[in-house]
């Protein structure tokens, strides 16, 4: 009986110890589904906190469901996009919960420099949900392919799971 006691209060101390953005040395790592116009795929962001409200870091994202145009499939370059970030992370500004985190910022990538606005609940310390949502801010050309060249350079949404590292 000691033990279930013991285990509902170690689980309980979990739950009420979720944060969603700790501050400078906080570690996130996410991974979810990118959509947009035309193509679904899978991306991935590791976010590096530098001070009580600002994170940088990196995402890419691979398109693994893209449609062909003319006979053209879209190559590897056309679906791959790398990015660095910058986070402001507003959870504790506005003061919502300490498990919810709101975060706009700047992102500058392989295709366009863009912002995003995204936001992560964590259910225990170590594992929680995002969505997020990007857009171009100033696009440049990087294919030799016209077809593909709105590919992870339009407006897209990700969701999936947050993980504090």
């Amino acid at each position: 009986m000691k033990k279930i006691i013991t285990l509902i209060a170690v689980f309980t101390a979990c739950l009420a110890n979720a944060q969603a953005f700790k501050g400078k040395g906080d570690i996130k790592f996410q991974v979810g589904a990118n959509i947009q116009q035309d193509a679904t795929g899978i991306t991935s962001t590791a976010d590096f906190g530098l001070g009580e409200n600002m994170s940088f870091g990196f995402q890419v994202t691979y398109l693994l469901s893209a449609n062909k145009y003319l006979d053209f499939s879209p190559e590897f370059g056309d679906r791959a996009d790398v990015r660095a970030r910058f986070n402001a992370n507003l959870g504790n500004v506005i003061n919502v919960d300490d498990k919810f985190d709101v975060y706009p910022g700047l992102d500058l990538g392989l295709r366009n420099f863009g912002g995003h606005v995204g936001a992560r609940y964590f259910f225990t310390d170590g594992f929680g949900v995002f969505t997020e949502a990007a857009f171009p801010i100033a696009k440049y050309d990087t294919t030799d392919n016209e077809l593909f060249d709105n590919y992870n350079n339009q407006f897209n949404v990700s969701i999936g799971m947050s993980f504090n590292l």
